[in-house]
């Protein structure tokens, strides 16, 4: 949990003005072409103009808040069910592997021997949908303070942002577009499988030294730009449900439409084509490359130091 706070706190300040623009071309209405579409350059520019080098880092804040618990629950559940059917965590010698019955002539087994790539499928998407659904409610903090604009009133800080969004819309606004981040989950099904699958192939050439950095890089950057651009879709429509507020109203009053996935996605490729749907993909690419590279880098970096500290003290 350490290492995966760690690698996530480093990733996200370091790249949260890509972040900032990415939302903003997610959220916007206009479709390319039409009068007032903005495309990353004139994103930023806009940016800049009303609210400084300081509106880059707008939602940085809720940003590190999601981030840190985000990571942290995401590597200890990955890793923690790995284990339970029998890889060793990062930083552990093989020779500590755990062995479990396997239904075969080859006697006791791990499991992981059998099927290893079904195994990090699991362990990523149960790890991908338990962080998920325990940090949701940053993630609608982040996604509405970095959307909102020059002209409207603005939140304070995180726990202002909390305070008003709970006030006037209620506890279900913070569970907006969760459905879409656990469709999300696909992502992680194609980036870590991926990931750890090249990390093999890398091994395999020089399977008595530790993968070099270089090469952590490399892998990590392939599995996260793959999974992107296969999944990118649900990150528009998420970032279009979590914008929309839907305040409360009393008994028997008018309200408007609830969103939802479907209705969210027809008026997408309605008014703005299917390009709608990959709204942001390319700064997405540039942010979520890079991000992912140094998050895996140091969370494995951290989780060699830690085992070599472990073993020493035992």
């Amino acid at each position: 949990m350490i290492a995966g706070a760690g690698g996530g706190l480093v990733a996200s300040v370091a790249t949260c003005p890509l972040d900032v623009v990415k939302t903003k071309l997610q959220a916007q209405r206009a479709a390319y072409g039409q009068a007032g579409y903005l495309g990353v350059y004139g994103t930023i520019k806009t940016i800049l103009k009303h609210d400084g080098l300081r509106g880059l880092y707008r939602g940085l804040g809720p940003t590190v808040l999601g981030y840190l618990p985000t990571w942290a629950i995401y590597f200890a559940v990955y890793d923690g069910i790995k284990a339970r059917f029998g890889e060793p965590p990062l930083g552990q010698s093989h020779e500590l592997e755990r062995l479990y019955p396997a239904p075969s002539a080859k006697g006791y087994q791990p499991v992981v021997r059998e099927h290893p790539w079904s195994l990090h499928i699991l362990s990523a998407m149960a790890a991908g949908g338990t962080s998920t659904i325990c940090t949701n409610p940053l993630w609608v903090i982040k996604t509405r303070f970095m959307t909102q604009s020059h002209t409207e009133r603005r939140y304070r800080h995180t726990v202002d942002a909390a305070l008003t969004i709970y006030r006037n819309e209620g506890i279900r606004a913070f569970y907006r577009g969760l459905f879409p981040s656990l469709l999300g989950i696909a992502h992680v099904a194609v980036q870590f499988p991926l990931y750890e699958q090249l990390k093999r192939i890398a091994q395999s050439h020089s399977p008595h030294e530790p993968i070099s950095s270089y090469t952590i890089l490399l892998c990590s950057a392939i599995s996260k730009m793959t999974a992107s651009i296969t999944t990118y879709p649900h990150e528009v429509v998420r970032t279009r449900l979590q914008t929309q507020r839907i305040l409360r109203t009393q008994p028997g009053t008018a309200m408007s439409k609830k969103p939802s996935i479907v209705r969210t996605v027809k008026n997408i490729v309605k008014y703005e084509g299917w390009r709608g749907l990959y709204k942001g993909l390319s700064i997405n690419l540039l942010r979520t490359v890079p991000n992912s590279a140094v998050t895996m880098l140091t969370y494995e970096l951290l989780m060699r130091e830690l085992g070599q500290r472990r073993h020493g003290a035992s």
